[in-house]
Order: C-alpha cells, then structure tokens, then sequence
C-alpha cells in the first residue's frame, strides 16, 4: 500500500558488505574473484582499494564507513597481520561485531584460525614487526578475538575449490542480507494474519513445487498481499522475480508473452542480457535454465491460461522447493492450470477503520472525525483500494469539505476504483455483460433459482452466466443467494447510466423509484427499457399500465412494495389489504408489452393478465 522502510535495521548503511583483506596477498586473485561475485549478486560491497597506499593509519573517514556498515568479510591471508591498516581495520570491525546491527565472516584464506589465535607460523612472523608498538596489545586482542568466531577454511571447504568457496560465502551472505532486507508497509492493515493463511498452505513446499493462487475482486489486495508474501520470504531463494501487469503486457501485442518471459528469466538468474527470440523457444530456455534454482516467482494480474503455459507451463520447470505465486480475478484460469486456490477475504469492519485512519490521519482516526470515518468505511464496504484513495484524497481537509465528498459519493462513483473493477467486465463476452448488469440493476440479492428463472427467460444461458461471473468476482453465490460486492453494482448501475446520463427514460434498465415514478407519471418510457424494478408506494394503478404503453421492448418487470413489505414482517397485514382492494380495477385499461418475459408483481391486483397480452413463453411469479 504506499510506503515502505526495512523491518528490523535501523540504520541505513551505505553498501551491504565491508572487504578487509592484505592487497599483496589475494587483491589480483582471490578477492578480485569474490568481489566481483558479489557485485553479480547485487551485494554492493566495499573494497577500500586506496588504503595501504595511504599512511600507517586508517582514516576518520574510513573508520565512519565501516560503522555504517551491517556486514564484514575478513580475509585472513600470510600478510595480513603486517598491515597496521588491516590491523586497525580489525580492531574497528571487532567492536562492531558486539553490537547486534553488524555481523562479521571469517575467511581463513592460506591460514589456519590457530594462526590466527595465537600468532605463530607466518602470522607470528608478520605480526613480529609490530611487537614494540603501542597498539600491539590491541592488534593481538583482535586476532585473537576474530579467530575465536566460526569462519570458513578454504583447504576444509569445497575440496579448496575458491570458485565454489566463493558461491557459498555469496550464497551465505545474499540470504542473510535478504532477511533483513524486508520491506514492510508501515499502512499495511489486517496483512499479517493473510500472509500466515499463504505461508501455512506452503509449509509442505521444500521437497515440491508449490504454485498458489490469489484470487478475488480486482481493487481487493491481491498484489499487496502477493508483494508481502514475496518480500517476506524471497530470502530463501536462489532467484527471484515479481512480474507485474501481466494481463497488461501479454495484451498490449504480439510480443507481450515473450516480453514477460525475458523479464523473469533476466531477474531470476540476474542477467540482464538474456535474449528471447520467440514464446516457444522462452518455454524451451525456462525450462532448463530455471530448473536448477529454487526460485520464487510472483504472476500478477494473469487473466488467461496462455499467460501461465508461457510462464510457468510445468513444475519441472523449477526446482524443488519453489514457489510460483499468481494473482488474478480469475478462478477458472487457476483451475485449468491445477493451482491451489486461496480465495482473498476482505478487510473487516475493525481493518478497513485502521486502514483509513493510517490514510487519511496518519495515525488513529481523532475523536471528532468518527462518525465521517465510519460513513466512509461503510461506503468501502471492505475494499482495500477504496479505502486508500479516500483516505489519501480526505487528508488534511476539513470537516465540511468530507461531508460534500460523501455525500457527492452517492451519485458520482469513485473513479480510481470504478476503472479498477470494471476490467473485469470489459473482457466479459456480450451476453455474460447483459446478465451482470441485469444482476447489478434488479437481480442482486435474488434467489439463485428465482434469478436463473428470470434470465432464462430472456434467453440467457443462466447458469453457465452465472458460473463465470461467480468465477470473475464478480458475483457471489452465498447460500442460494446471488450477491454482488457495493461497488460491482454501483459499477454495473453506472454503465448503464453514462450512455445517456441525463435522459433516465433512456436507460435500459430502471431501478431508481423516483426516476421510475417521473418517467411513468409524464409518459415518457422509451423502447430503450428492457428491464424495470421498483418498489411502488401507493403509486396509482392507472399511472404505472399507462406509462408501460411505450415500454415496447421491456422484457423484465419486477414491482413490489417496499413499505408493505416490512409491514407484513411486522405482522401489520391490512396495509396490504386495504391498499390494494382501493385500486379501482374497472377503470384500469391493462397493458403488457407483448415481448415481456418475466413479470414478479407482488401481490398482482387484478385477476388475470391483460387479454390483449400475447407473450409466447411469460413467466409470472
């Protein structure tokens, strides 16, 4: 979510690592080697290549460069000891080392750690030339104290091979750095116990290859979590990479797969020269260049089962023990490529309060802005996304100007997270946005069998619609209910509105009660109507079968009585009573457009459908 700063350092160091080594003995050869692998590693490492020319003592200046430091490697060698600048450099690093912000590796080069300790055999032979100096005690406090720590012999380790030497010091040294080298976002809220519910379902993924799903509304927090995952533990990997926008890039043209592939390979095995002449030969080139890694690899925003084929086509692909993570809005493409699925939860009421407070204030939310607060979480309705461009739009600005932006908010969407949520319904296909906006205007919170009735009618393939609309999030199916999130059907009302903002006559679908009640009271229905709901409150009978006249194409009517309805829960029945049987029926000249499909007409006044209806299949409730 915005901002970041590393979790358990608290100074900023410069450069990663600190080289104290004798020039004379492995500059040309050794450390030249491992330098150079750790600049390859992106370790930014220090190398004070000037030092020995320079006097007897280290300078202010370099004795400040290695306090700013967080990591040392000591390469002990046969001359070491006869630089009083490798000594001080020593005796500097070894005071550090008490300190928990600073680690020190030892490298036993051409010596042994009891050279090292006691100063004999060629170490007792450089140091000699020192033994009438004043700093003589200190000098052999620091050997003494710097051999007496675990280090790495290179005749013990790897068979004396210094080229795999070398990649374990860096293997060593790169994953200690990546634990520390966490971003936290000091605004992340509620992000803790999801990234637990991630990492408990990887916890059998050392001896597999584990790929994992994000999936849930777009604007939800599937990329954060996903960036939170992967910066807590990217520590552990051989290589990494976090590919953005892959919808977006695959999409943009023909070369987008290939693109993407380049990317992860060019970041996993750091090499920014990698080339990639087709999609198939980037298939051919993951599959056994990666598959020697354990890697970590983040795909987000797929929306097509291609984008995965091409990027993480196979497990064997990959090493044991990596972990492909992929967001998407998506179920069914999760399914066809047999990932694990973690269905993405909302923030809670308690979250999304922290979450606004931490945009809009800084800090807590202050006593005299909580009830806006809470106008504003409600309007979220858990959405991540809303939340933090209302909080960041709401900071620092008066009480009066928050009350002009909510109440603004209940006619005018919130752009930023309308063209987030509807890029789920551009890639819908022409009939599967027909029943999305049937089920934003006048269907959600139907029955599911109540709902497939009404679609159907209209020639929809309902529950096939309702499927992947339910496997896009962009509906849910809870218990039998079809439910929609707050602001997909505040989207879905908005297109339907925008093609003719200001002429409601000529929306396609009605649901708003005073526009209906306008529209029917002055005659001015349209052809354009296909789908109508409201709740009627004592609106006269002959108003609403006149003003369907003009409704030539309405195909959807739903009219209930809202007031009524909550009476009859509260046992007050004569309401019903005695306001329908004041309908003067005799005198109601009855219209149904013949096209009409379905019609819920709660407590239906008259006895029969109009004689003049001729609808070849209606369906009444």
């Amino acid at each position: 979510m915005a901002s970041s700063s590393t979790s358990s350092v608290q100074k900023s160091f410069k450069y990663d690592v600190f080289l104290s080594f004798r020039g004379e003995d492995t500059r040309k050869n050794f450390i030249d080697h491992l330098y150079h692998a750790l600049q390859e590693k992106n370790i930014h490492t220090y190398k004070d290549n000037e030092g020995i020319n320079k006097g007897k003592r280290i300078s202010d200046e370099l004795i400040e460069s290695i306090e700013a430091l967080k990591f040392f490697i000591i390469v002990f060698s046969k001359n070491y000891a006869s630089s009083s600048w490798c000594l001080d450099e020593l005796v500097k690093i070894m005071e550090c080392q008490k300190t928990t912000e600073h680690t020190v590796y030892l490298v036993f080069y051409d010596v042994e750690p009891f050279e090292i300790r006691n100063q004999i055999g060629a170490v007792g032979e450089a140091f000699a030339k020192h033994e009438n100096e004043e700093a003589a005690g200190k000098w052999r406090k620091a050997l003494k104290e710097a051999a007496d720590v675990a280090g790495w012999e290179l005749k013990n380790t790897a068979d004396g091979h210094e080229a795999k030497f070398i990649r374990q010091i860096v293997e060593k040294l790169s994953l200690d750095l990546r634990s520390i080298n966490i971003f936290v976002d000091e605004k992340l809220v509620g992000m803790e116990i999801r990234i637990d519910d991630i990492l408990s379902s990887l916890e059998n993924a050392s001896n597999v290859v584990c790929m994992i799903g994000i999936w849930g509304i777009g604007g939800g927090g599937k990329t954060t979590l996903a960036r939170a995952v992967f910066n807590k533990i990217s520590f552990q990997f051989e290589g990494k990479s976090f590919i953005e926008n892959v919808r977006e890039v695959s999409n943009d043209s023909l070369s987008g797969l290939k693109l993407l592939q380049k990317w992860v390979l060019s970041d996993v095995l750091n090499d920014q020269y990698i080339k990639v002449g087709s999609e198939n030969e980037g298939k051919n080139m993951m599959s056994w260049m990666m598959c020697g890694r354990k890697v970590l690899v983040v795909l987000d925003d797929v929306d097509h089962v291609d984008q995965l084929e091409a990027l993480a086509g196979k497990c064997n692909w990959f090493k044991p023990g990596s972990i492909i993570i992929i967001t998407t809005r998506e179920q069914q493409v999760l399914v066809a490529h047999e990932v694990k699925i973690h269905n993405l939860n909302l923030l809670s009421d308690k979250e999304a309060i922290s979450l606004f407070g931490s945009y809009a204030f800084g800090r807590e939310i202050p006593k005299g802005y909580k009830e806006l607060s809470g106008q504003v979480v409600c309007y979220a309705a858990g959405l991540p996304l809303t939340i933090k461009v209302l909080g960041s739009f709401l900071c620092g600005k008066s009480k009066p100007e928050w009350v002009d932006a909510l109440a603004r908010l209940k006619t005018i969407p919130l752009e930023e997270t309308q063209k987030k949520l509807e890029l789920s319904y551009i890639s819908l296909d022409d009939e599967h946005k027909e029943i999305f906006l049937d089920i934003a205007t006048i269907l959600k919170g139907r029955w599911k069998k109540s709902a497939i009735q009404a679609l159907e009618s209209c020639g929809f393939y309902a529950r096939i619609g309702l499927r992947v609309l339910e496997q896009k999030s962009l509906i849910t199916i809870d218990g039998e209910h079809v439910g929609m999130h707050d602001h997909l059907e505040e989207m879905g009302r908005n297109i339907v509105r925008r093609l003719h903002p200001d002429m409601p006559n000529k929306h396609s679908r009605l649901w708003d009660r005073k526009e209906i009640e306008d529209i029917l009271a002055n005659d001015m229905g349209t052809e354009a109507t296909r789908c109508m709901k409201f709740y009627y409150r004592g609106l006269d009978p002959q108003i609403i079968m006149k003003g369907l006249r003009k409704m030539k194409e309405l195909r959807v009517l739903n009219v209930a009585d809202e007031e009524n309805y909550l009476n009859l829960k509260s046992n007050k029945l004569n309401a019903f009573k005695v306001l329908w049987c004041n309908w003067k029926f005799n005198k109601v000249s009855l219209y149904f457009p013949n096209v009409l499909r379905y019609l819920r007409w709660h407590k239906y006044p008259f006895g029969s459908l109009p004689k003049s209806f001729q609808a070849n299949n209606p369906c009444c409730t």
